[in-house]
């Protein structure tokens, strides 16, 4: 930094603080690389500290004007810098837990789809197994929907003989389901 630096961005501060844009392009030329640097210094991530930097020199702009002191100059913009690099950081964090949460919640459903799957494909290898006549009337009823009374008129046999029948086919499938999970 040359004796006359601090002096020049002093002035240029001021003039910016009237309007001038040249004199804030005059700023952003001279103090960029310095900014962006520090920026990747505390994101560690050289393109986030770009985005730090865009980010810092739009505050800088709204907030030029409101500067009461222009040698505060240099102090004032790495703090906008440093604010703007934890910005960036808590972001960044958010979305690694976010993305965490995701990941744990798709594995999660994984494996409860992977859970709900092999007990679908245990309990078709069980009904499969099973006597034509359970498989029937299980299928009437937990399939089709049927009542006691229509499984009746389609079987042609009488309620009572339905009922029968399914509870015994219930509980050959519970003895099949229990055997199986004993395996």
């Amino acid at each position: 930094m040359s004796h006359n630096e601090p002096f020049t961005d002093e002035l240029l501060v001021v003039h910016a603080q009237e309007g001038s844009a040249e004199a804030f392009e005059q700023l952003v030329e001279r103090w960029q690389e310095r900014l962006w640097r520090f920026a990747w210094r505390l994101t560690g991530d050289e393109q986030a500290a770009w985005d730090v930097s865009q980010e810092t020199w739009t505050a800088i702009s709204r907030r030029i004007r409101r500067l009461e002191d222009a040698a505060a100059f240099p102090a004032w913009v790495y703090q906008i810098t440093s604010n703007k690099s934890r910005d960036w950081i808590r972001r960044q964090q958010r979305r690694r837990r976010a993305d965490e949460q995701y990941v744990e919640r798709r594995t999660q459903s994984d494996e409860e789809r992977q859970e709900v799957e092999r007990q679908f494909a245990s309990l078709k290898e069980t009904l499969d197994a099973m006597p034509s006549e359970d498989r029937t009337i299980l299928s009437l009823r937990y399939e089709a929907g049927f009542s006691t009374k229509e499984i009746a008129e389609i079987l042609e046999i009488p309620a009572g003989t339905v009922k029968s029948r399914l509870h015994y086919a219930r509980e050959r499938l519970r003895h099949f389901l229990e055997l199986d999970n004993h395996e």
